[in-house]
C-alpha cells in the first residue's frame, strides 16, 4: 500500500488548485499547478442534493459563482450551470481524481451529506492511499472514518492540534492518533511554533502549515522545519523550493 505523505518533504499543495492564478477550485487552477509539476493537490468537498461530490469550499454558489444557492440543496445538473468568477465549470471530486492518477489530493470535507458518497468515489476511483481528509469538523472526520471501509490518511482534528498546543503529546494520545489513521497535523500559520512542531513530531505527526503566500514566511517556516506548505501562489512556492534545492517535482 502506497502512503499518502511518503514524497521528500517539504510537501507543496496548491492550496485550491493555486488560486492566486486561477478560479479557486477549477479545473484550471488544478491544471496549472500539474503543469508547475505539483504533486500534491488541496481541495474542498461539498455533495448535492443528488449525491455528486463538488471541489466547492463555499456552502453555497453566492460567493465565487454566477448562481446562487445552498449546494446541499440542488441537483448536480443545476450546479454544473454554475460558472466560477463566470468563467469556470466546477468540478466534480471523481473526474479531479481520475484526471490525474499520480496525484495526491488534500480533501477538506465541508459538510456532512458530502461524507456518505465519499467511500464510493474513492472505490471507483481507487484513491484510497492518494488522498488525506480533513475537516475543521471532529464530528465531521468521526462520520467519515465510520462509513469508509478501510483506512485512508487523515488529518488532526482542532481536537488534536488543541491537544499538541498544549504540551508535549502523552503515549495514549499518540496512540489515539495512529489508531484513528492521523498522520499530519494542518494548521494555520499561527499555530506553527518550534513548540508545536517538537510536540507534533514527537506525536509521529507531520506538520502542514496553511495559507502561505508570502515568500519570506515561505522561507521562514522552512527554516523552522515544517513538513509542507499550502498556497495560492504556487509559482513563488516552487520558486522557493527550487532555490533551496527543496523542490520535488511530480514525475511526468
Amino acid at each position: 500500500m502506497r502512503d499518502f505523505l511518503d514524497l521528500p518533504r517539504p510537501l507543496a499543495f496548491a492550496h485550491r488548485g493555486g488560486a492566486a492564478h486561477f478560479p479557486e477550485n477549477s479545473w484550471r487552477a488544478f491544471e496549472h499547478a500539474v503543469g508547475l509539476g505539483y504533486s500534491y493537490l488541496e481541495t474542498d468537498v461539498h455533495a448535492t442534493a443528488d449525491g455528486v461530490l463538488v471541489a466547492f469550499h463555499d456552502r453555497t454558489l453566492d460567493r465565487v459563482t454566477d448562481r446562487a444557492g445552498r449546494i446541499s440543496r440542488l441537483p448536480h445538473h443545476e450546479v454544473s450551470a454554475a460558472h466560477i468568477a463566470g468563467t469556470d465549470p466546477i468540478p466534480r471530486l471523481e473526474d479531479l481524481l481520475g484526471a490525474w492518477p499520480g496525484t495526491r489530493f488534500n480533501i477538506d470535507v465541508k459538510d456532512e451529506p458530502a461524507v456518505r458518497p465519499l467511500p464510493e468515489v474513492l472505490r471507483r476511483t481507487a484513491a484510497w492511499d492518494r488522498v488525506c481528509i480533513t475537516s475543521f469538523s471532529a464530528r465531521r472526520l468521526a462520520a467519515v472514518r465510520r462509513v469508509l471501509p478501510r483506512p485512508v490518511c487523515m488529518a488532526t482534528s482542532p481536537v488534536g492540534v488543541t491537544a499538541l498546543q498544549l504540551g508535549e503529546p502523552h503515549r495514549a494520545l499518540t496512540q489515539r492518533l495512529r489508531r484513528l489513521s492521523v498522520r499530519c497535523a494542518q494548521v494555520p500559520i499561527r499555530v506553527a511554533t518550534e513548540s508545536f512542531l517538537r510536540h507534533a513530531h514527537a506525536a509521529g505527526l507531520q506538520v502542514h502549515v496553511w495559507t502561505v503566500n508570502d515568500r519570506r514566511v515561505m522561507t521562514d517556516l522552512l527554516d523552522l522545519g515544517v513538513d509542507g506548505i499550502m498556497t495560492d501562489e504556487t509559482a513563488i512556492l516552487r520558486d522557493v523550493l527550487t532555490a533551496r534545492g527543496q523542490w520535488h517535482p511530480r514525475p511526468a
